[in-house]
């Protein structure tokens, strides 16, 4: 029996949907590929983050990486992710996020070993930064874009981003594991009579917009509002109609999600959100901003919303309290995952693409 490929993983940013997205990936290559992720946690990691994971698969923690910018703590996180490479001796790395892919892409050439680049978001899309930073950040993703390294973007709008950069780009759509995702919603309990409710599921960040979550909320003061999560702006949902769950495990996440009728997403900017595709299977009505990856997988009157206002988001939140189409909606928004977004197709993508370079 011919010994398995290696491929190492290098991922800076694994909490939320990123660490979703890592844990499916990997478990479902994971019979084809010997698997070695070195990675940083969040706060958003679960504490029980090692048992999501194929017990075959290698986690290597990585002390110094870090989200922001850290001269000497960088330059620690370069010499760390050389020295697991040489340890490894890895067939493909796969850098994940915009610190590993900056970091990675100038630690390795990327000539004897194939090297790819997932941004999951690009950091100059971040609307909440000033316009120098993002104009800084895209500039070292232009720079870091000439080095030796295909980028695998997770959306249509997030490819069409990367050709501006580069020409050696490809894109495989993110996808969600329905099997996994299933018999946990068979196992949870739900009440079957509560208010109608609009939820959202992630950290309290600039990213997920509370701003306007809380300006949504404020519009439709006789709706309950839940945001699944916590996070550094929590104070931002000042609504009364508003209720904070705190970081809860998937169960308990799941019930929220599952007593839920529309899911908001008024993010500022994504890459292809694991939570939109987990409330779309969920056959919720989703409602999300006008940016890329809402806008790849949601379309107005199709599949859910896409909204750039207040007054749209309120719209759309009451047709769906009145029940307009609701059915029609959700019910395309969930044969769309079965065709497009789960592990399956995604996970053969991405084999594809590893084999043709092995």
């Amino acid at each position: 029996m011919a010994e398995k490929k290696k491929i190492l993983f290098i991922v800076e940013a694994m909490g939320g949907g990123v660490f979703t997205y890592i844990v499916d990936l990997a478990n479902k290559l994971a019979d084809r590929y010997e698997f070695y992720i070195a990675y940083a946690t969040r706060k958003q990691t679960p504490e029980n983050y090692k048992d999501y994971f194929d017990k075959r698969i290698h986690l290597i923690p990585v002390e110094n990486f870090g989200r922001s910018v850290n001269a000497s703590k960088d330059l620690k996180a370069f010499s760390e992710i050389r020295k697991i490479a040489q340890e490894v001796k890895p067939d493909i790395i796969h850098l994940h996020s915009s610190k590993a892919g900056a970091l990675g892409r100038w630690a390795f050439s990327g000539r004897k070993v194939p090297l790819f680049y997932t941004p999951h978001g690009y950091s100059f899309l971040m609307q909440n930064q000033s316009g120098l930073k993002r104009a800084i950040y895209k500039a070292i993703e232009y720079i870091c874009s000439k080095r030796r390294c295909t980028t695998i973007s997770c959306s249509q709008g997030e490819h069409n981003e990367t050709l501006k950069l580069t020409r050696n780009a490809v894109y495989v759509n993110n996808g969600i594991n329905i099997t996994e995702l299933q018999e946990l919603m068979n196992m949870v309990q739900v009440q079957e009579q509560h208010p109608f409710t609009v939820f959202t599921l992630g950290r309290i960040c600039g990213q997920k917009n509370p701003e306007m979550f809380n300006r949504i909320a404020m519009a439709l003061p006789d709706i309950r509002f839940v945001w699944i999560g916590d996070g550094e702006l929590r104070e931002q949902l000042t609504a009364p109609n508003i209720e904070i769950t705190g970081w809860v495990n998937r169960e308990t996440a799941l019930r929220y999600s599952l007593q839920g009728d529309v899911f908001l997403l008024p993010s500022l900017w994504e890459g292809l959100p694991m939570s939109l595709l987990e409330a779309m299977y969920m056959k919720k009505v989703c409602v999300v901003s006008n940016v890329i990856g809402n806008r790849d997988v949601i379309h107005t009157g199709e599949n859910g919303f896409v909204c750039d206002s207040v007054e749209e988001y309120a719209a759309a939140i009451r047709a769906a309290q009145a029940g307009s189409r609701t059915e029609q909606l959700t019910e395309n928004a969930y044969a769309d995952v079965l065709r497009s977004y789960n592990t399956d197709v995604m996970a053969k993508s991405y084999s594809d693409i590893y084999q043709s370079r092995l």
